[in-house]
């Protein structure tokens, strides 16, 4: 298995390539988008910086949009609870999982559904807005920031569509140090539980696997994670997410 700090350096990679480009400093790496999505604009890490200070600085960089603190083992201890104190919410505790792929559960592809690379990124957006909480209205902006996105790595988009056309599961492989990192995996709310997010993902298994990456990561939500335990995946650490 990868050690732990690549895995966090991919994830960093992956938010850093939706940064517009404000800021850059190791030891405070925040990421903005100017997208009103919270996950899309926030903080990787804090390290040797007084939390108070740290929480005014990231303040200042992403003020004027929505935004997320990602409290993991990459930053200062205690970091969590000091934000706490001064007035940050948490929101949401999320596992980061990962898996040899090699060892990851096979799982059929279910009946009508064609997986393949994504060639309409606005049609790709909307598919994954509408499961992820990005409004409508918001979707011409998002297209753009995947347009302009640049980072280390290389970002494939995989889409699920039934015999008509019409998309109803999404996934985004994210190949960067040497792993595959996954996000954006999500179904149509009325096609769930037919086993298309684990197609999906099997599908980006094996497109990085053909690549010659071994190892596979995630952060996985509360309803993710046991599909993931499932397939094959183990937790090892989290993050703590957290409104400031």
């Amino acid at each position: 298995m990868v050690a732990l700090d690549l895995l966090l350096a991919a994830h960093r990679a992956y938010l850093l390539g939706w940064d517009v480009g404000r800021s850059a400093s190791p030891d405070l790496v925040t990421y903005r988008s100017d997208l009103p999505h919270a996950p899309l604009n926030g903080v990787l890490r804090v390290t040797g910086h007084a939390v108070p200070d740290a929480l005014a600085e990231a303040r200042h960089r992403l003020d004027g949009v929505p935004r997320i603190w990602w409290v993991g083992p990459d930053s200062d201890a205690e970091t969590a609870e000091a934000l706490l104190t001064l007035g940050a919410v948490q929101v949401a505790q999320m596992p980061i999982m990962a898996a040899l792929i090699d060892q990851v559960a096979t799982t059929p592809v279910p009946a009508g559904l064609h997986l393949a690379e994504a060639t309409d990124l606005p049609e790709f957006v909307a598919a994954y807005a509408r499961v992820s909480g990005i409004a409508p209205d918001s979707v011409p902006a998002v297209v753009d920031r995947e347009q302009a996105f640049a980072a280390d790595g290389t970002v494939i988009r995989l889409a699920g569509r039934l015999d008509d056309g019409r998309i109803v599961g999404t996934a985004t492989a994210w190949l960067s140090h040497g792993l595959l990192t996954l996000y954006f995996v999500g179904t149509q709310p009325e096609h769930r539980r037919r086993g298309i997010g684990s197609a999906l993902t099997r599908a980006a298994l094996d497109l990085a696997r053909h690549r010659g990456v071994r190892t596979v990561a995630l952060t996985a939500s509360a309803a993710g994670e046991p599909l993931y335990h499932g397939l094959g995946f183990r937790t090892v650490a989290s993050f703590r997410l957290l409104s400031f």
